[in-house]
């Protein structure tokens, strides 16, 4: 049986489109000094670091080795690391691997590590784009954009999704990221203004689509001993998995259904103990990228019947004052440091359930969930933190 893991401590970074006013593992030192001061913890607590990266984004070969430093101190050199990168999900992997560390008993404090630094390199799009098959499929040129722009156009055929509901995502998450001190976007934004917004790729606009952003996130992971002398109140792990879809973007089902998603999500809410996650989750931080995979997302992830997640934002159910407060970060849609996007997912929730999220704080959090998804929406993480132990 694996050993109850808890996080006891998240630090973030500022995000903004290119932080020139830091070298990378100043950024880097940002994340995981706020995650050590947290926990009260000092570099030499740590007993192993995940770090995660998407190099192609940094412009930069291997950043770890630039950043070992910058994520355990000096004593970094004589710590276990592993490196991962797995897109967009990359993240979330991170926090799944340093979750593993300590479940599996070979730790009992880890550090988790993800960062990107988007403004280092000359043009996202043209790396995104490289996400596909290189023979058969390459060449359309489907980046994420046009990926997301597929999805939005057969969930408008199939279920009557209206340019007016991702206007309505889009105000609801500004709106949220406006409480984040740590949000990239923070615009006041009305539902017209959305919709006058230029258009990007039909039936997406730029208020549905996320930024490049430079940004940095840290958690600490630890064992069920330590976790209880490090914190009070620390987010237990009670449900985490990942999920892979087949190679051929052709070949999946993703356009308007994340038949993976859903299976991913079954299995993780079963470890968690969790039957109707619209009213047993308090929070969710989702990977809403693109305005319309928030839509589908509430699909997937069982918050409702599929072609029924335009609804739960026209009722409010998923803002800061609804039943399940969606992304009270402002979610990727704000805020997008590539490979560390998912992290900030799991960070942002840990500190919903921790009750340190600060203005954008949910009142009564006690079941979170965390969400990311990459590599051509082939795979998901998921993440399901509680107040209270398993």
């Amino acid at each position: 049986m694996p050993r109850r893991v808890a996080i006891v401590a998240a630090g973030l970074s500022r995000t903004s489109s290119h932080r020139v006013d830091v070298t990378y593992p100043e950024l880097v030192r940002e994340a995981v000094s706020a995650a050590l001061e947290q926990a009260g913890l000092q570099h030499h607590d740590i007993d192993a670091v995940a770090y995660g990266s998407m190099d192609p984004f940094d412009g930069v070969f291997a950043p770890e080795r630039w950043n070992v430093e910058a994520c355990a101190g000096a004593g970094a050199a004589n710590l276990p690391l592993m490196k991962i990168t797995t897109g967009g999900t990359t993240g979330g992997s991170t926090a799944l691997a340093g979750y593993y560390h300590v479940a599996s008993g070979l730790f009992d404090v880890v550090l988790a590590v993800a960062s990107q630094r988007v403004g280092e390199t000359l043009e996202a799009q043209l790396v995104l784009n490289t996400a596909i098959d290189p023979i058969y499929e390459r060449w359309l040129g489907a980046g994420a954009i046009t990926i997301a722009a597929l999805q939005g156009a057969r969930h408008f055929w199939r279920y009557g999704t209206t340019e007016e509901d991702l206007a309505l995502i889009s105000v609801k998450d500004y709106e949220n990221a406006r409480r984040n001190p740590y949000a990239h976007l923070m615009r006041m934004l009305t539902v017209q203004d959305a919709l006058q917004t230029r258009m990007i790729s039909w039936p997406l606009r730029l208020s549905d689509c996320c930024p490049s952003s430079d940004g940095a996130a840290a958690l600490i992971f630890a064992s069920e001993e330590r976790a209880r002398a490090i914190t009070d109140r620390p987010a237990w792990v009670i449900g985490a998995g990942q999920i892979t879809d087949n190679y051929w973007v052709g070949d999946r089902t993703w356009y308007e259904d994340w038949d993976s998603l859903s299976m991913l999500a079954r299995r993780v809410y079963r470890q968690a103990k969790i039957s109707d996650p619209l009213r047993e989750l308090d929070v969710a931080e989702l990977y809403n990228a693109f305005s319309i995979q928030e839509i589908i997302e509430y699909e997937a992830l069982g918050f409702c019947d599929k072609g029924k997640g335009a609804e739960l934002i026209r009722k409010g159910v998923t803002t800061m004052e609804g039943e399940l407060p969606v992304c009270p970060s402002g979610g990727v849609l704000c805020t997008n440091p590539i490979g560390a996007s998912g992290m900030i997912r799991v960070a942002e929730a840990a500190l919903q359930t921790m009750g340190k999220a600060g203005d954008r704080q949910v009142p009564n959090v006690r079941k979170a969930l965390a969400h990311a998804w990459g590599a051509a929406i082939g795979f998901h993480t998921l993440m399901v933190l509680s107040s209270e132990a398993p």
